[in-house]
């Protein structure tokens, strides 16, 4: 078996930061993680990346992009904010053919054509689009697997705990049926504020979301559109928030479930079974 990739002799973040006169930015959503053993702790949750492929969003200074590539991984990174290209230039040299940076908006780049098929996704995303760059990870074809083999996130602790939520809770809603309806999402880490500069006013976690094949027949639109009346209005009864929804009342009664259940009790299971047949009595519809 090869040995792991030597540690490169890198200058502590602090001195990068100085160097390059990068103070984080509030308007792009920048918190800095610049503990190294920290970070090395969050770069092996995916499990040993030597070898594969890996992609980050926001990666600042670089230092879980340094973490990254000591791991073995070839990675690209997209960075909106243009003064922290000169310091993952010199990452670029450090760790020759493993990183290629990406200047640009992460909401505009196409992940998977970049990064290409089976890449682990790895970022302290920026508080400001992380649940959107969530979603739409979350939302791409699964054939019946996705592009990505893995997400290992940094969100708001709030955010965190809304992905792995379990039904009955107070944090339980879509973001949770959406995460876990094809997926395993547990909180890996748990970081608190002051390992941030600047320290951020709430703590945060490392969410890891391993994928499932997708169940079959069930189209996410109808998971969508019904999690979004259900949710919408969770503190109504079933028969009450979805009546506005076609198809989704008969479906209540075809699966069994009491209309008079709110939203919150239902099981991911239960959902897709809903969205399962929604989507079949409106293709039977259509067709008749």
């Amino acid at each position: 078996m090869a040995a792991d990739p030597p540690r490169q002799a890198l200058p502590p973040l602090r001195d990068v930061i100085a160097a390059h006169g990068l103070q984080a930015s509030k308007a792009l959503g920048q918190n800095f993680l610049l503990d190294e053993k920290l970070l090395d702790r969050i770069a092996a949750i995916p499990g040993p990346l030597r070898g594969a492929h890996a992609f980050e969003v926001g990666p600042g200074p670089g230092g879980l992009t340094r973490a990254i590539l000591r791991a073995g991984a070839h990675l690209v990174a997209v960075e909106r904010d243009e003064r922290c290209l000169p310091a993952l230039a010199e990452l670029d040299r450090a760790f020759p053919g493993q990183l290629r940076v990406i200047s640009g908006d992460a909401m505009k780049v196409d992940a998977r054509a970049e990064a290409g098929d089976g890449a682990h996704i790895i970022a302290n995303l920026p508080y400001n689009v992380g649940t959107a760059l969530l979603v739409g990870w979350l939302s791409a074809p699964w054939e019946p697997l996705p592009w990505w083999s893995s997400l290992t996130l940094m969100f708001q602790h709030e955010v965190a705990e809304r992905i792995v939520a379990a039904p009955g809770t107070d944090h339980y809603g879509r973001l949770a049926v959406l995460a876990q309806w094809r997926g395993e999402a547990r909180i890996a880490m748990k970081v608190h504020r002051s390992a941030f500069t600047p320290p951020p006013k709430v703590m945060s976690a490392v969410v890891h979301i391993t994928p499932r094949p997708a169940p079959d027949d069930v189209a996410l639109i109808h998971l969508e559109r019904l999690t979004a009346a259900a949710f919408g209005q969770r503190r109504k009864m079933l028969r009450q928030s979805l009546k506005g929804l076609p198809g989704a009342l008969p479906a209540l009664d075809q699966a069994g479930i009491d209309p008079t259940r709110r939203a919150e009790t239902l099981t991911v299971a239960e959902f897709v079974t809903l969205a399962r047949i929604m989507g079949a009595r409106i293709m039977g519809q259509a067709q008749s």
